[in-house]
């Protein structure tokens, strides 16, 4: 048995649960990582990535020293190179001086509206605020934004619609005060573990009753009283129909209606289409399973709603959110302990980089950069000029990469993301990627879109660092230093610290002190200045566990779900709703339903999981197809197949499997030499300017064995 130097807890680099960690050091390496069993997230629980995927700290293709490239890329001529001789390594003076130079020249030169930058789900919140200040106050663009905008983007904008506020309304572990809840759009058992052990013992020991709404037969069925397995993108039509049920037999909540929403008369009106029969007909859901799954949420003393990326990333993904927020605005199952609202984050710090600021239409905490008393607040705080910032909205992830050429974005800064993974459509990702002028890649690995970057900056992992994250719950949590960083690397907020009072000199601007931070703890504090959401979430107060915003100020208890009283917006409001199909449906030439997602044993574009031991248990992607459709293309478990849309073509091996239905096929989105999104199509829901991942039509056909030894996405890893 080895007794460790010191265990220091902190909080989980991997999804939106944010478990509570303790990682037992010995010589200055972790050799094993547990969890209290008081923890309030987790109490004691972990997943495999939670547990044992840690070791990508130590990989041997992590980049530890400030790199740039020996030869200068052309715009059209950038390219991928995977050769370390590509590239040289400098000093961190250097580096930041290089990076401050060229992207101050671009600015002086082509103005606000050629700088992009993409912050990060996976950083901390204090590093999250610092680079969206950076590019706005410097800069002055709103040309920034993270990865919410390919993951709950349409949540989002929905839930400002309809109450005024995006969060998850209430606790996860909750869900065992639930007479019934409702999944839908989440392989919760492996995305979101340890929330799914949490649903599992409510319906095990608390007799909650489940309904799980997915065209997967996932895991989260087997304990379900009701299973709809819908076709992919017509969750319209399926959730105004358990409405239209609602409604007609008058199982909805006339006093919540009448003192708390608007609206209802003319939704009522718009629901009289979607009847039973008539989402059958579009979803394939029996009529009499979706009438017995409203009489069961609307009859329920406390129900909730918890859905993931199923629901949103779709052409219509305002309008799949906004029915299901109308099912909890008709029954009143909202602003109680055990109901509620729930959109699941897919990363450690998705909800703290949107409170943040790292989004194109808000400052931090979801003030409109378009609204003046706004704007004028940060110019304040930022010790700024009055007129200084930009009042106009930026553009998100996707449109800045369809904006990159001459008169567009010409200069991206990537902190942590990957969008040569993210991105829909692979192949115009990477002939924009090609046309960028100059990018800055801020990470711990030389991913796919890092491989394209003029500058590498080498950053400090989640281990090595101070900070913070926000998780689904709303909790912010402590992460705490247990390692000095490995070789030359940095904490992310110390780096745009250091680059950020280059730029500000380059460009003949006051210094201030707005930069010289002692800690991470000061910039948490200015926040709170700016955020009231934040105003009373200080170091001192989370030191032994989180609390959940909304915190008012130092006295505040932190609130575990919202909306006891009010909503943000005064009164919810209903929205009519139409019925949009996905943007391209299956035909005679791709007969199938492609939708996409995530593993257990993965996360999200690969950069961690795949430098680590994890990568072990599921080393290659694969894609589920139901029996029926193997057997009628006479393809066997384990054969390897082509896979081709409108967009690009895959080789992966097949899983023959049941849980996939008839017509429907899916592949996760980890695997870069058999990348999904090279099948996507980048259609946008037109709100939320989110893209239609998890619909678009492709073919299958059988290929050989030397197809699958060179796919066409192939990139080969650790040869940096």
């Amino acid at each position: 048995m080895i007794n460790p130097d010191r265990i220091v807890p902190t909080t989980c680099p991997y999804c939106g649960v944010g478990c509570n960690l303790e990682l037992h050091i010995k010589n200055d390496t972790i050799y094993k990582v547990t969890s209290p069993f008081d923890g309030v997230v987790n109490q004691g629980n972990l997943c495999v990535k939670g547990r044992f995927g840690y070791d990508f700290i130590y990989s041997k293709d992590r980049v530890t020293v400030p790199l740039i490239r020996k030869t200068a890329q052309a715009p059209g001529a950038r390219t991928q190179a995977f050769d370390r001789s590509e590239w040289r390594q400098i000093s961190w003076d250097e580096a930041l001086d290089y990076t401050a130079d060229r992207l101050v020249e671009i600015y002086n030169r082509d103005g606000a509206d050629a700088m992009a930058v993409y912050c990060c789900a996976k950083a901390t919140n204090e590093d999250n605020y610092l680079l969206q200040k950076l590019f706005r106050a410097l800069f002055r663009t709103n040309n920034v934004d993270h990865c919410t905008r390919l993951c709950h983007a349409g949540s989002v904008v929905a839930l400002q619609m309809a109450i005024g506020s995006s969060a998850m309304s209430n606790t996860a572990a909750e869900v065992i005060h639930s007479d019934v809840f409702l999944v839908t759009g989440s392989n919760t058992a492996e995305t979101h573990p340890i929330i799914a052990l949490q649903m599992k013992a409510a319906v095990a020991n608390h007799r909650a009753k489940l309904i799980v709404v997915d065209p997967r037969r996932v895991e989260m069925v087997n304990w379900a009283a009701l299973w709809l397995p819908e076709k992919p993108g017509t969750d319209v039509p399926l959730f105004s129909a358990m409405a239209h049920v609602i409604i007609k037999e008058r199982l909805y909540n006339e006093e919540f209606i009448r003192q708390r929403t608007e609206g209802f008369e003319e939704f009522s009106r718009s629901m009289e289409k979607f009847t039973p029969e008539y989402a059958e007909a579009i979803s394939g859901v029996d009529r009499y399973l979706i009438v017995q799954a409203a009489r069961m949420y609307a009859t329920a003393k406390n129900a909730a709603i918890y859905w993931a990326l199923g629901i949103p990333e779709h052409s219509h993904g305002t309008d799949n959110a906004m029915a299901l927020i109308h099912l909890a605005l008709l029954t009143g199952h909202i602003g109680r302990r055990g109901t509620g609202l729930n959109p699941l984050r897919g990363q450690n710090n998705v909800q703290g980089a949107s409170d943040c600021g790292a989004m194109p239409w808000h400052y931090p905490g979801y003030q409109r950069v378009d609204d003046e008393a706004a704007a004028r607040k940060f110019e304040k705080a930022w010790n700024m000029e009055a007129g200084a910032l930009s009042r106009k909205p930026g553009l998100t992830t996707t449109e800045i990469m369809s904006a990159v050429g001459p008169g567009g974005v010409r200069a991206l800064y990537i902190m942590g993301e990957n969008p040569m993974m993210s991105e829909p459509n692979l192949n115009h990702t990477r002939h924009m990627m090609e046309q960028l002028e100059f990018l800055v890649a801020q990470d711990l690995f030389i991913n796919e879109s890092g491989a394209y970057a003029d500058v590498f900056l080498p950053a400090a992992s989640w281990a090595e660092k101070e900070g913070t994250f926000t998780n689904t719950d709303r909790r912010v949590q402590r992460v705490r230093k247990a390692l000095e960083p490995r070789g030359e690397s940095r904490p992310d907020w110390k780096i745009i610290c250091r680059l950020a009072e280059r730029i500000e000199k380059r460009l003949g601007r006051p210094q201030s002190a707005f930069w010289a931070y002692q800690g991470s703890a000061e910039v948490l504090e200015e926040m709170g200045r700016v955020v009231p959401e934040y105003a009373g979430v200080k170091y001192r107060r989370i030191e032994n566990q989180g609390i959940q915003t909304p915190v008012w100020d130092d006295s505040h208890p932190g609130t575990p779900y919202l909306f006891t009283e009010s909503f943000p917006s005064g009164k919810g409001k209903f929205h009519p709703l139409e019925y949009v199909p996905a943007v391209e449906m299956p035909d005679e030439e791709y007969p199938f339903i492609l939708t996409t997602g995530r593993l257990l044993e993965h996360w999200h574009g690969g950069t961690l999981t795949r430098h680590s031991k994890l990568d072990d248990l599921y080393p290659e992607a694969r894609i589920e197809m139901n029996p029926a459709d193997a057997s009628r293309l006479k393809i066997e478990d384990g054969q390897a197949v082509r896979v081709s849309s409108r967009r690009g073509s895959i080789v992966l091996r097949a899983w023959v499997t049941q849980r996939t239905t008839v017509g429907v096929v899916f592949i996760p989105m980890h695997f870069a030499e058999a990348a999904a999104n090279l099948l996507t199509i980048d259609a946008l829901d037109p709100r939320a300017k989110i893209p239609e991942y998890k619909a678009c039509a492709v073919s299958i056909v059988p290929a050989n064995k030397e197809e699958l030894a060179r796919p066409e996405a192939k990139v080969e890893r650790g040869r940096y």
